[in-house]
């Protein structure tokens, strides 16, 4: 089984963060795999990985950083696959990460997600996989309905709940 999604992370410290969008993946069956790489401690790894990603077969990285947070962006300017970037909480409650990821430089896009989103990371790379990919299509359009009916049944649930001034 070889990976479509790649999960990098700037530090193993990332982890408890990106171990949503790993579940998310595991859960929709899709192939990805995790590793640890630093665009300021180990550039020429990520150099190599990004020139080779896509001829290992990735088809979308989504990449996680904290504090200057510039691994996505420079994983995406040596590749053409698709980056979604997830800004860490690591220090000034994320937003340096945010910044860092979300200011990329016209010709070099990533596509970034809110502070700690990496399972929104993980749906918007099946999201991408899905565009070629009627199983997973499918499978995602029955998680979004699952989504759908745990609100209505949170609803339901309110609806219940009793207060002397409560109209409904």
């Amino acid at each position: 089984m070889l990976p479509i999604v790649s999960i990098v992370m700037g530090s193993v410290s990332d982890l408890p963060v990106m171990e949503k969008a790993a579940a998310f993946l595991d859960g929709m069956e899709v192939p990805f795999e995790m590793q640890a790489l630093s665009a300021h401690r180990t550039p020429s790894e990520v150099e190599a990985f990004a020139k080779g990603a896509a001829g290992r077969g990735v088809k979308v990285v989504i990449a996680a950083a904290g504090m200057s947070a510039h691994l996505a962006g420079v994983i995406a300017s040596m590749t053409t696959l698709p980056v979604i970037g997830v800004p860490v909480n690591s220090s000034l409650d994320g937003m340096d990460a945010l910044l860092s990821i979300v200011q990329m430089p016209p010709g070099i896009p990533v596509a970034t997600v809110g502070i700690n989103g990496a399972l929104n990371a993980a749906i918007l790379a099946v999201q991408i996989l899905a565009t070629s990919d009627t199983e997973l299509r499918d499978k995602l359009a029955a998680y979004k309905e699952d989504l759908k009916k745990k609100v209505v049944k949170a609803n339901e649930d309110l609806s219940h709940i009793r207060f002397t001034y409560k109209t409904n």
